[in-house]
C-alpha cells in the first residue's frame, strides 16, 4: 500500500486486506461454530433429544454419530429417529438392518416429520424392512408432501402427471412441481432441481398452465445451475432454438456438454449433433459419434437410431 520494499500498488494492497479479512472471518465463524458445538454438547449431555440429533449431525465418525441419533431417538426426537433409519438402512455406524430402519422411520412419521414420512413411503415402495404396498407408499408420500418434503412434492407430481396411482391431473401435476421446485430458496439453497427442470417442461408444453416460453427458459436455467443434468440439456435446447431467450449455440453447445459429462443421454445425444452439424463448435465426426455412442448405451432411443443406420 505505502510501497514499502516494492512497488506502490493499491489494487493488490486491497486484495491482501481482503484475504485477512475472510481469514478472521472464518475463524470468528469456526470459533462461534465450536461454542455451539460446545453449548449442544452439554445440553445433549442432559439429555436434550434435540441436542443429541444435533451432535450426530456434526461427527463424521459413523459410530459415533449412531450414538447420539440413537440417544435423540429413544429420548423421542422425531428427526433423530429419522436419522437412525438412515443409519440402520445404509449401515452407517452400525450393521445393516432394513426391519430396523423400517421401525424408526415409522415411530419420526407418526410424530409427524415429514422426511421420516417420505422415508417410510420410500420402504413400502421398494419393500425395504416390510412388505411392497404401492397404496401405503403413496399415502406417506401425500404427507411428507404436504408438510412440505421437496422430493415428495416432486414424486406426487409425477403421480399425477403420468396418472400412477391416481388419477392423471396436468394442472395439480404443475401445482406440485410447483412446489417443489421453489422449496428451499428462502434458505439460498434448491432442494429439487429436477423440479424446476420438470416445470420448466410444462410452461414449454403449456401442460397444466399457460404455454410460456420465457419461464420455461427461467426454470430451466435455475435447475441448470443447480447442477439437473437434465435442466441443463433443456436449457442447450432453449439456447439452440432461442426459445424464451436469445439464440446463442456456443452457449448451447457449452450447456449440452455439462448435461453429457453428466450423464444425460439426451444431452450427450444433442452434444452429439453439435459436433455433427458444427453447431456452437467446429464439426467433429469422431467426437460425434463417441457421443451418440455414450447416448445410445444410456439409452436415447434417436442416438440408437443413428447408430443402426
Amino acid at each position: 500500500m505505502d510501497g514499502l520494499g516494492i512497488q506502490k500498488d493499491e489494487e493488490k494492497a486491497f486484495e491482501w486486506f481482503l484475504k485477512s479479512e475472510q481469514n478472521e472471518h472464518l475463524v470468528t465463524q469456526n470459533k462461534k461454530k465450536r461454542e455451539n458445538f460446545e453449548k449442544q454438547l452439554k445440553l445433549a449431555i442432559a439429555n436434550n433429544s434435540i441436542a443429541q440429533n444435533y451432535l450426530g449431525d456434526c461427527y463424521k465418525d459413523e459410530a459415533k454419530a449412531f450414538e447420539w441419533y440413537l440417544k435423540s431417538a429413544v429420548a423421542g426426537c422425531a428427526q433423530g429417529q429419522c436419522n437412525l433409519g438412515v443409519c440402520y438402512q445404509l449401515g452407517k455406524g452400525i450393521d445393516k438392518d432394513e426391519t430396523k430402519a423400517f421401525e424408526w422411520y415409522l415411530e419420526s412419521a407418526a410424530l409427524g416429520y415429514a422426511e421420516g414420512q417420505y422415508n417410510l413411503g420410500y420402504c413400502h415402495q421398494y419393500g425395504i424392512g416390510t412388505d411392497k404396498d404401492e397404496t401405503k407408499a403413496l399415502k406417506w408420500y401425500f404427507m411428507a408432501a404436504e408438510n412440505g418434503n421437496a422430493t415428495a412434492q416432486n414424486y406426487i407430481g409425477d403421480c399425477y402427471r403420468y396418472g400412477k396411482g391416481i388419477d392423471k391431473n396436468e394442472t395439480k401435476a404443475f401445482e406440485w412441481y410447483s412446489k417443489s421446485a421453489v422449496a428451499g430458496f428462502a434458505e439460498g439453497q434448491c432442494k429439487n432441481a429436477m423440479a424446476q427442470n420438470k416445470l420448466g417442461n410444462c410452461y414449454r408444453s403449456g401442460k397444466g398452465i399457460n404455454k410460456d416460453e420465457a419461464k420455461a427458459f427461467g426454470w430451466y436455467l435455475k435447475s441448470a445451475v443447480a447442477g439437473c443434468a437434465q435442466g441443463q440439456c433443456s436449457l442447450g435446447v432453449c439456447y439452440q432454438l432461442g426459445k424464451g431467450i436469445n439464440k446463442d449455440e456456443t452457449k448451447a453447445f457449452k450447456w449440452y456438454l455439462k448435461s453429457a459429462v453428466a450423464g444425460c443421454a439426451q444431452g450427450q445425444h444433442n452434444l452429439g449433433y453439435c459436433y455433427q452439424y458444427g453447431i456452437g463448435i467446429d464439426k467433429d465426426e469422431t467426437k460425434a459419434f463417441k457421443w451418440y455412442l455414450k447416448a445410445a448405451e444410456g439409452g436415447n432411443k434417436m442416438a440408437q437410431s443413428k447408430m443402426e443406420g
